[in-house]
């Protein structure tokens, strides 16, 4: 599942008038990047939440042929239903085994094929250096692999996360965040981590839109 929902209110004016997914980075819309990545790594189904302007994400992808996926649609009322309302809508598409969950306003060069095919609880995180804007983190990984909230240095969930339905249990539809059910899970020892090392961008402001974009046209244009 893409998350595509949000209302992108950081990143306006850009995203009066197109959804942030499809804001263009060195050619591409961002969305584009998830999904070439997510059919490398041999996934086929792709669920994609919308809200605010989800028409034109629609119309976009259409049923995600051109990247050899079947995409389906979750459109979600104004406002949109947070993180948490948006996976619990969308469960009856996802089906009954573990998932994977990808905030569709990050860039990241991760491959999504070193996801555990199995989980050993509710979830599992990827988690990155901390950003500078996000500098106290998230989550202490421990060595034995497990996240606490405390014990040691903290680093900054991705937004990668593969997560089992069970983690829903005893959600009511709705607008609600996904944080607090992590935390719980976490507090149950309930939620594993990797540390990711690669490329990732918390594609956020314009500011760092206009970055990556330099980045990756720089990139494209040198001869390695």
């Amino acid at each position: 599942m893409i998350l595509a929902a949000g209302r992108g209110e950081r990143m306006r004016p850009l995203t009066d008038h197109t959804p942030k997914p499809l804001l263009p980075v060195a050619g591409r819309a961002l969305i584009d990047y998830h999904l070439e990545a997510l059919a490398r790594a041999g996934l086929r189904e792709v669920v994609i939440n919308h809200a605010h302007l989800g028409v034109q994400i629609e119309a976009a992808l259409g049923n995600g042929s051109r990247h050899g996926l079947r995409i389906s649609y979750s459109p979600e009322p104004e406002g949109a239903l947070e993180t948490g309302g948006g996976i619990l809508q969308a469960l009856s598409k996802l089906g009954p085994d573990p998932f994977l969950v990808i905030n569709g306003d990050i860039w990241t060069d991760y491959d999504y094929a070193r996801l555990p095919q199995r989980l050993d609880g509710l979830a599992h995180l990827v988690l990155v250096d901390n950003p500078p804007q996000h500098p106290d983190g998230d989550f202490h990984l421990h060595t034995d692999g497990r996240l606490r909230e405390t014990g040691g240095v903290r680093l900054t969930f991705s937004g990668i996360g593969v997560y089992h339905p069970d983690l829903f249990t005893g959600c009511e539809p709705g607008r609600f965040p996904l944080a607090p059910l992590l935390r719980r899970a976490i507090a149950q020892g309930q939620v594993s981590g990797e540390h990711f090392t690669g490329r990732w961008v918390d594609v956020g402001t314009p500011e760092r839109l206009r970055e990556l974009d330099r980045a990756l046209i720089a990139a494209a244009g040198s001869p390695d």
